[in-house]
């Protein structure tokens, strides 16, 4: 698709004291955000506001989604003091929510989680009052390894839909979609507040974004959230169409109908996008 952005998804340049002090922190202990990594829009809004969402097991992933602006390829062995130096920026930064998400690591036998389960360990140790959300990956439909992260009870489990079924080969070759339902059903099964993401405008239609939603509500997923996808660089998949605030509204209105407990539907709208009030 060609042609400049619509008004409404036009940002302003990352800046600001907080985000200053919040980059000069990450920098200073070696971690990485998907704020960053991911290139997302509300960035400056986040950081200013003293929240951020911590990338963890370093910045290369072992998949090659056609969406994402992480870079893809063989990741460094794998750091095992990383937990410690999460959890002390979260302190640092006295969130009162903080999100944690990370790269494949489909090279381990674990996936990585037992560093994702030290990761919350670490930081209920240095900050009990904060509340932590989780957004995994499929793990390519381990539920052993799913298990590790369930077991630390964190107040949110988050995994990404991403798009509809049809386009998983296209959007996301690596993934399954009946790993993502299987991560959610079993979340749910265990009493978890489960929590997923679809983006818009990667050539699904409006009836196969109701039917991926109803999908989502049949594994009881607690919040949904809705976005467009904006190409990262040139090399990313291209937008196929730019969607209009309006059917955005429509997908909050039904989605509500449906059930979910929360929906958050706009063209800004990002996973960890308003996480604080989803707990």
């Amino acid at each position: 698709m060609s042609g400049r952005r619509p008004e409404w998804l036009k940002v302003r340049a990352p800046g600001g004291e907080e985000y200053a002090r919040i980059k000069s922190m990450m920098r200073s202990k070696a971690l990485h955000t998907v704020c960053e990594e991911a290139r997302c829009p509300n960035v400056t809004e986040c950081w200013n506001a003293g929240t951020a969402t911590f990338m963890i097991h370093g910045d290369t992933c072992t998949r090659s989604c056609g969406f994402c602006a992480v870079k893809t390829g063989r990741p460094l062995p794998v750091d095992f003091d990383e937990p410690r130096r999460v959890a002390e920026a979260i302190a640092a930064m006295q969130l009162k929510h903080a999100v944690i998400t990370s790269v494949n690591r489909d090279e381990l036998k674990d996936g990585g989680s037992e560093i994702w389960a030290e990761t919350i360990r670490a930081t209920r140790a240095l900050s009990p009052a904060t509340t932590i959300e989780v957004l995994v990956p499929d793990f390519k439909g381990n539920m052993d390894n799913l298990q590790r992260i369930i077991d630390e009870r964190p107040d949110i489990l988050n995994h990404n839909t991403e798009t509809v079924p049809r386009l998983y080969k296209h959007v996301r070759p690596q993934g399954r979609i009946h790993w993502t339902l299987d991560v959610l059903r079993e979340a749910k099964r265990q009493g978890m507040r489960t929590k997923t993401g679809v983006m818009l405008g990667l050539g699904e239609t409006p009836a196969e974004v109701l039917d991926i939603m109803r999908e989502l509500r049949g594994v009881e997923v607690d919040v949904l959230t809705l976005g467009q996808y904006l190409q990262p660089t040139k090399n990313h998949l291209p937008v196929d169409r730019y969607v209009h605030p309006d059917e955005f509204k429509h997908y909050e209105t039904v989605g509500l109908e449906m059930g979910f407990a929360i929906v958050e539907s706009g063209p800004l709208v990002r996973s960890s996008y308003h996480a604080e009030r989803h707990v």
